[in-house]
């Protein structure tokens, strides 16, 4: 029987020690790196990523240009192989507990996905070993990819599996298992490696390019040869092979390597170096699995349109209500025909081109003239960002409106267009929203406009991702 419950959580082991243990000083820490690495150009979507596992000062940046490649990417788990470092056993023990924890959060096991992956082949089984803390440390091989996932993925759940050996039947056994359970899912791979230890940074290089080589010419059987015979080192030689090999019966095509460094690189001394190494498996983008966005389909409304007399009047409606105020007078406008409709409105002034104020409202409480005249004041007076606007202002002052359709449910971002839609996001107690004109004019794709989206709501960019979520999408007349 398993010597856990699903509600266990595996504690981070080695926070503070290889990486920051304070959750503002990680995120940092993350962000500087991925900062710091260009996304490289790559063939398709990753199904699996190569990254080292040693202290982040040492090969943070080296596996942040891995993890870098997961930027726009949604995944619904991520199954991590790491080897043992604390102790023997045979065959892979894949982790059952409630989930994974880091500074950043916990991260919730796959429960169902983990129990097929523990049930196929006896070689593969369901266990703590390799997870719990051995008799020197925590297993932190495993651990320490995991606060790159969180930062850059956001909400997706876990299949922890860690190889207690690197014997051939641990190896295809785990290849064949990940290969059956994860036909047709939307899964990626990690492999937990470092390569060669303590050798002179000459002598590193060249065992170290031999695992490159076999890396990447996407050749299972060379590096197995090479890791056999001596010619190469990799404390996670067993995890790589198994996940390339899985990958390549999964329909992964090409494999891209990405950095190369030693830890002479960081400590200047290159007498006994740890090699460090990071690649991409990758093919054919596949269609995603669940979607994280809500399980009611988005539905298709048209926006009646506004005739040019209507939009003059509502131009006329928004200055007048803002003068009236400016003046400490009542104003009360009278609709016309086209603008006695309900519908949500945003009115953005702007001074010598400059932004000034945007207010709106989202759903509509009130006939559009009235909303375009409230809309407005707020605009001029109520914009935490701005003080009131001035007379002087006024004079300068230009208006433009978007008038909103009703609000429909985003189920995946290729339902998103950049041009005709806004975006609003509701999380917990957050919600912010942008308007079409917003993405357009800053030249941002569909998932930089949704992670703006998210950062104006005041929460993490990547909290679109989140199942608990709400991603509504909007078209609007604009005009000034």
């Amino acid at each position: 029987m398993p010597e856990f419950s699903h509600t266990d959580i595996r504690r981070a082991a080695v926070a503070g020690q290889f990486y920051p243990g304070d959750p503002g000083e990680l995120a940092k820490t993350l962000a500087k790196m991925f900062a710091d690495v260009e996304k490289a150009p790559i063939t398709g979507r990753p199904f699996a990523l190569i990254a080292p596992h040693a202290g982040y000062p040492y090969s943070g940046r080296t596996a942040a240009k891995a993890f870098k490649l997961l930027e726009g990417e949604e995944y619904d788990t991520v199954v991590v192989v790491a080897p043992s470092h604390t102790m023997f056993f045979k065959g892979c023990a894949v982790y059952g507990g409630g989930g994974y924890q880091t500074p950043l959060g916990v991260i919730e096991t796959d429960h169902e996905l983990a129990a097929r992956i523990g049930s196929i082949n006896p070689i593969v089984y369901l266990s703590n070993m390799g997870h719990a803390e051995g008799a020197t440390r925590g297993e932190h091989a495993l651990e320490v990819q995991l606060p790159f996932l969180q930062i850059v993925l956001g909400k997706f759940k876990l299949v922890a599996i860690v190889m207690g050996d690197q014997e051939s039947d641990s190896i295809h056994g785990l290849a064949e298992v990940l290969a059956s359970t994860l036909k047709n899912t939307n899964t990626l791979m990690v492999a937990s490696t470092d390569l060669s230890h303590f050798h002179s940074e000459e002598t590193a290089r060249k065992l170290d390019g031999t695992i490159q080589k076999a890396i990447e010419k996407y050749d299972t059987e060379l590096l197995a040869r090479t890791l056999d015979t001596g010619k190469g080192e990799a404390c996670g030689g067993g995890p790589v092979l198994a996940i390339m090999q899985a990958a390549k019966r999964l329909g992964a095509t090409d494999v891209t390597f990405l950095e190369y460094t030693t830890s002479g690189a960081t400590t200047g001394d290159f007498t006994e170096v740890v090699g460090y190494l990071s690649a991409a498996i990758t093919g054919e983008r596949r269609a995603a699995g669940t979607s994280v966005y809500g399980a009611r389909a988005a539905r298709s409304h048209d926006l009646p349109l506004l005739s040019d007399e209507d939009k003059k009047f509502l131009l006329q409606v928004a200055r007048t209500a803002i003068e009236a105020h400016l003046d400490d007078r009542r104003y009360a406008p009278v609709s016309t025909e086209g603008t006695d409709r309900r519908a949500g409105a945003f009115v953005t002034l702007t001074v010598d081109g400059e932004l000034r104020g945007c207010i709106g409202q989202v759903r509509a409480r009130t006939p559009l003239y009235q909303t375009v005249a409230e809309m407005a004041v707020a605009a001029a007076t109520e914009d935490p960002r701005f003080d009131p606007l001035t007379r002087d202002e006024f004079e300068r002052m230009h208006i433009e409106i978007s008038v909103l359709s009703p609000l429909e449910i985003v189920r995946k971002p290729s339902d998103i267009r950049i041009g005709r839609d806004g975006l609003m996001i509701k999380l917990d107690d957050h919600s912010g929203l942008l308007l079409p004109q917003v993405a357009t004019e800053h030249d941002w794709d569909v998932i930089q406009f949704l992670e703006q989206t998210c950062l104006k709501a005041g929460l993490p960019k990547h909290s679109h991702k989140d199942r608990s979520a709400e991603i509504y999408k909007f078209s609007a007349e604009v005009f000034s």
